[in-house]
């Protein structure tokens, strides 16, 4: 499911990452009365009533020749292009400067829907002194105060109007949709023109040659898949060109996009703390995921090292534990073969649905085996249980006090349901509700 993605643009100094951590709900963006202090392009999710959407904050636009700023207005220019909606922040206080004329010359050749937010209007009669911001020509301005949180909720629903319809399913529902995540130079490219059997995407031994999601439709064994290759995500500290700065972003819109998510782990450099960030953004989005452990033609790849380098990553990936561990070479195409039956099943296992009366057999068995502990004097009692959805795989057990449902004791409940069903390559969510 593809998110709307808002970019908040304006003048240095007018209070876009204040508004920005507002309506996030978190002080992720530096704030300091300094203009130019937001210099990369930062993002986050936002939830808003029912609609989630991803918001970027960015530099302040400025136009001149200084290296920085040149690059603080390339930023928020990509970004610009990447958004559905623009915020387009000014300051209530100054009135319109010349430097914001000139950003609205630039929105007006982006074609994109703009929302005028006045910030700094911090009492009533400010209200008043709005109105020559008309003169912009982006329709209403919105009288708003990020330091007081005031107009907030009347700027989002003007921004959420602007959303475009998306697509929440493919066009043909037995398509399945997988993406390549990792760090740079870790063979995603090398593992796409594999599985097509081309040459589809650059590859270099340069990191970060990609720099955008990538789709391909192919047909393998009739069935029928789009693979999307990502630009590898760096370390927030090693992010230096304008356009890899952005590369994280597109890669979570693929993810959002996936059924099932390839992360990619290069077997000569091994593990490191970076493929685990990178592995918990498919594992917090929900999807199937596949463990690729790439380049196995560069070390010893007998059976025995195998199973080593298994044991490690289950160590490191405790919460991937669901996971299948596909060993491949991309570049030799030694056991790719091996790579599209375990995204099959992992997708259909994704998607998998059970009966609610076997369900309720397995959780009746599992309580035979383990029964439910006692806390503070009150021992748990499982009803019953259901499932709910699909996309992961979501069941809720209805208890007479969810409270008294402990975190191990649902894990023990995970384990049988996995035991009776399968669900190899997808995370699965248990919920505990109080009967009516």
């Amino acid at each position: 499911m593809r998110k709307s993605v808002v970019a908040v643009v304006g003048r240095p100094n007018v209070g876009k990452s204040t508004i920005f951590n507002r309506l996030v709900g978190e002080r992720i963006s530096i704030v300091e009365d300094v203009p130019g202090i937001t210099r990369d392009r930062i993002y986050a999710q936002v939830e808003w009533l029912t609609t989630t959407f991803n918001l970027i904050d960015t530099g302040g636009i400025e136009l001149s020749d200084e290296p920085l700023l040149v690059q603080m207005r390339e930023q928020a220019e990509v970004a610009m292009n990447e958004a559905d909606v623009i915020i387009f922040i000014v300051n209530g206080r100054d009135g319109i400067t010349a430097a914001d004329e000139e950003v609205a010359k630039i929105l007006y050749k982006s074609n994109k829907p703009v929302v005028l937010a006045v910030n700094k209007v911090d009492n009533p009669e400010m209200r008043e002194n709005i109105y020559e911001f008309y003169s912009l020509g982006f329709g209403e301005p919105y009288p708003i105060s990020g330091t007081h949180s005031l107009g907030l909720g009347d700027l989002l629903d003007a921004v959420v109007q602007h959303f475009p319809e998306l697509d929440q399913t493919p066009d043909d529902d037995d398509t399945i949709y997988f993406s390549l995540i990792g760090r740079p130079n870790v063979g995603k490219s090398s593992l796409v023109n594999a599985l097509l059997n081309q040459e589809r995407v650059i590859v270099s031994d340069i990191a970060g040659t990609t720099r955008d999601a990538v789709d391909t439709p192919f047909n393998k064994d009739d069935r029928d898949f789009v693979i999307i290759d990502t630009a590898g995500m760096r370390k927030r500290g090693k992010i230096y060109e304008t356009t890899e700065k952005y590369s994280i972003l597109r890669a979570l819109k693929a993810i959002e996009r996936s059924d099932v998510v390839l992360t990619l782990i290069d077997a000569e450099t091994g593990i490191i703390e970076q493929d685990k960030k990178i592995a918990g953004y498919a594992h917090d989005a929900g999807k199937a995921v596949v463990i690729v452990v790439n380049k196995w033609d560069t070390v010893e790849s007998n059976e025995k090292a195998m199973k080593e380098f298994e044991e490690k990553i289950r160590a490191h990936f405790l919460f991937l534990d669901y996971a299948p561990i596909v060993f491949l070479s991309a570049l030799t195409r030694k056991r790719t073969h091996t790579l599209i039956p375990k995204v099959l099943e992992a997708s259909e296992n994704h998607a998998k649905r059970v009966q609610t009366n076997v369900l309720n057999d397995v959780i009746m068995d599992a309580l035979a085996m383990n029964p439910t502990p006692t806390i503070k004097g009150q021992r748990l009692k499982i009803l019953y249980a259901t499932q709910v959805s699909v996309k992961p795989p979501s069941f809720v057990v209805f208890v007479n006090d969810p409270e008294l449902l402990h975190f191990s004791y649902e894990r023990f409940l995970e384990n049988r349901i996995r035991e009776a069903f399968g669900f190899e390559g997808t995370p699965i969510k248990i919920f505990a509700r109080k009967r009516g």
